[in-house]
């Protein structure tokens, strides 16, 4: 993430991640994750921004026959 500055502590440098939330129903019943996110956290004060990630619907497809 090219000119990152923390906008609570004016730091720098920063770690991503990731998780997944399940949706609706649906998605409870047969336990898919549907929404993916990223995460960006300030090192210092760990701050932390969340973004909505893209889906990929051949990721929903492996995770309804691995649950």
């Amino acid at each position: 993430m090219r000119g990152f500055q923390c906008p609570k502590c004016d730091n720098t440098e920063y770690e991503t991640g990731q998780f997944r939330a399940v949706g609706g129903t649906l998605s409870k019943i047969f336990d898919v994750q549907s929404q993916r996110f990223t995460t960006v956290s300030c090192t210092r004060c760990r701050f932390t921004e969340v973004y909505k990630a893209d889906k990929n619907k051949l990721e929903d497809i492996f995770d309804l026959f691995t649950s």
